[in-house]
């Protein structure tokens, strides 16, 4: 796909800063001759994750092709069209796509917008739809916007007044004493069970609580590495390789950043051309001890952080015990997956290990990619903030 204008880029900021998540593709002078696009992989990537259709798991030939209710969208009304998701018997069966009617609305080249919403592709010429204008003038465009932020507050502003009840109490105390302690505490308000699902907290929410005197680092997500082609194949090998012995265990708790090496001699690495992160050694710096694709943590980031209340909370001692007062939100929403690899390579995110030899094997808490303090501007749009 071509680099955005400047135009089309200020007009996709003004649905992404309203919480809309939009897909791009690229009719070209051949797909609308044919009535063929080729399904790119950011494309499918965002079918996948709204879970409009998985690519991965349709067949190939006619027999297996999907037809889907789309609609176009202009300035003045939306015409009824119909997705056509297929894959050909032809060599691999790359992944393609047509809307009917599209070559009416666009020429070879725009840039057209995709947006799943109510189990249909709502469809737009980013390229000559005034979109920055259009999302606040009647008409069916701001109807769409409306109805897809709307459908999305609902459980934010439920969730909302739960936290505020929650702040109406002062300081909570704790039941532990421990870094988990602010989180934990307000699951157990919410009614929310402790457990390891990778899955937001709270319909689709993520929660992540944090003590407001820190500038700690905010934890994103956990991932393992591709196991299959790195050099060490466990966290126990990782261990043995790069671990330190403290009172009597061996351990290897770290930070690992793009910036520099660790005290471990461990740091990453970004390959563009492969879209792999390395984790490497300074000793061999050509080796890659770990390996992680970065479709896969992009995936994690969107499917953890769609919609995140980052919660502050005041701490204070006594009884020596933990006592908690909610303070504030701020409630974000659909990440910028590109500002991923910028990120990594900044040093603004990172990477912890939680390593700890048990027995004959190794016990790891993560891995954890996690943002520096200030830095979820650079990672998330505009967003919202509430005091509590």
């Amino acid at each position: 796909m071509r680099l955005l204008t400047q135009l089309e880029t200020f007009r996709l900021r003004t649905l992404v800063s309203k919480g809309v998540e939009v897909a791009l593709i690229e009719p070209t002078v051949t797909g609308l001759q044919k009535s063929i696009m080729d399904a790119t992989q950011p494309f499918r990537d965002f079918l996948r994750q709204t879970n409009a259709h998985d690519y991965s798991l349709q067949g190939q030939g006619p027999e297996h092709k999907r037809q889907m209710r789309s609609y176009i969208i202009t300035e003045r009304r939306a015409y009824d069209s119909k997705a056509s998701l297929y894959r050909p018997n032809t060599k691999t069966g790359d992944p393609r796509i047509w809307f009917s009617r599209l070559g009416e609305f666009c020429e070879p080249n725009d840039l057209v917008g995709v947006i799943y919403f109510r189990g249909s592709l709502w469809i737009f010429n980013l390229t000559r739809l005034d979109v920055h204008s259009f999302v606040d003038i009647d008409g069916p465009f701001k109807e769409l916007v409306d109805a897809y932020t709307q459908n999305g507050n609902e459980i934010a502003d439920e969730l909302l007044g739960k936290l505020r009840r929650i702040a109406a109490k002062g300081f909570i105390p704790s039941s532990v004493d421990a870094d988990t302690a602010v989180g934990r505490l307000l699951e157990a308000e919410l009614n929310i069970p402790i457990n390891s699902s990778r899955k937001p907290d709270y319909k689709g929410i993520e929660l992540k609580a944090f003590r407001s005197e820190r500038n700690n680092r905010l934890n994103l997500f956990a991932q393992v590495p591709d196991w299959q082609i790195s050099k060490y194949k466990s966290s126990k090998q990782l261990l043995d390789a790069f671990g330190y012995d403290r009172d009597g265990v061996r351990k290897l708790y770290c930070t690992v950043s793009a910036q520099s090496y660790n005290s471990q001699g461990l740091r990453l690495r970004l390959n563009d051309k492969s879209g792999l992160l390395v984790e490497f050694s300074q000793v061999i710096p050509s080796e890659s001890a770990l390996v992680w694709r970065m479709e896969k943590l992009s995936e994690r980031l969107m499917e953890k952080h769609a919609e995140t209340f980052w919660i502050k909370a005041e701490v204070i001692r006594r009884d020596k015990r933990q006592w908690f007062k909610y303070l504030s939100v701020e409630h974000t929403k659909s990440p910028i997956l590109t500002q991923l690899d910028v990120l990594l390579n900044s040093g603004d995110i990172t990477l912890d290990h939680l390593i700890k030899e048990k027995g004959l094997s190794a016990v790891e808490k993560g891995p954890f990619f996690k943002l520096k303090h200030g830095s979820l501007p650079l990672l998330f749009p505009p967003s919202k903030e509430y005091k509590l």
